[in-house]
Parts: structure tokens; sequence; C-alpha cells
């Protein structure tokens, strides 16, 4: 079933929403609520600092409004799985493509303070993510 095209979200809606995912959730679900397709929407703030709602979630570890847009469909990454504390998702990324430990998420914020920012919860991923990167220096 091929679905018709859609003009592109308001400028303005996207940001709103964005900027909400970063710590208020009620807001999160009311942006949802009249548009849907918030939920894989991103933003370009310039520079290529490219942000969605799970994104700007998972760098200020904001592990509710990040679990509750998971479970609405959003798209994991590993910059909130780092947040979230799933080890075993990291560790496949990184064992899939290396270099992803020196990836900067949203703001140009690194992927190890994504996992720091995740609390206790996600320290077993700040301690492997900060092993590989100390490996990473002595070898490089």
């Amino acid at each position: 079933m091929k679905k018709e095209p859609r003009e592109p979200l308001d400028y303005e809606l996207v940001k709103a929403f964005i900027i909400a995912a970063h710590g208020n959730l009620e807001e999160v679900k009311k942006l949802l609520a009249i548009e849907p397709a918030l939920l894989h929407a991103v933003i370009n703030w310039g520079g290529d600092d490219w942000e969605s709602g799970i994104g700007a979630a998972a760098h200020t570890g904001n592990r509710a409004i990040a679990e509750w847009l998971l479970e609405q469909g959003a798209r994991m990454d590993i910059f909130a799985a780092a947040m979230l504390g799933e080890l075993e998702l990291v560790r496949a990324m990184v064992t899939l493509q290396p270099t992803v430990v020196n990836a900067n998420g949203p703001h140009g914020i690194p992927l190890i303070r994504h996992a720091q920012m995740g609390g206790e919860l996600a320290r077993p991923v700040y301690e492997f993510l900060e092993t590989f990167i100390q490996k990473e220096e002595v070898v490089g």
C-alpha cells in the first residue's frame, strides 16, 4: 500500500517537540497526539547538528521520555542505547563499527557522555566505552 506524499512538518512544531523532549514528557505526549509524525522528526540546528526527540532525551539522560518514545515506535540509536544502559546493543554496534565509540550525537555530545547521562543503570555501558576508548588512545 503506497502512502500519499505529505507536506513537510511545520518547522516550529518540530522545534517545539524536540525542545520538549529534552525534559517535558507531558508536552511531548501532547504534541505527539497532535502530530504523530513528530515521533521520527529531526531538526537541523545548524552546522550539521541534527536532533530527534529520542536524541534530545538521550543526551539529557531523560530515561522516562526516551522509554516512552520507544514504546510509541521511535527508532533506537546507539546514543539512546548508551543512555538507557543497553550494553549488548552498544557492544554489537561497536563490534560492527568500532569507530562509533568516537561518534558525536546532537550538539556534538560524545557517545560516552550519553552513557554517563544514563547514571547508574548505564554504568556498564560507560565502563565498556571508557575501556575501548583508552585502548584506542594507546594503540592509535
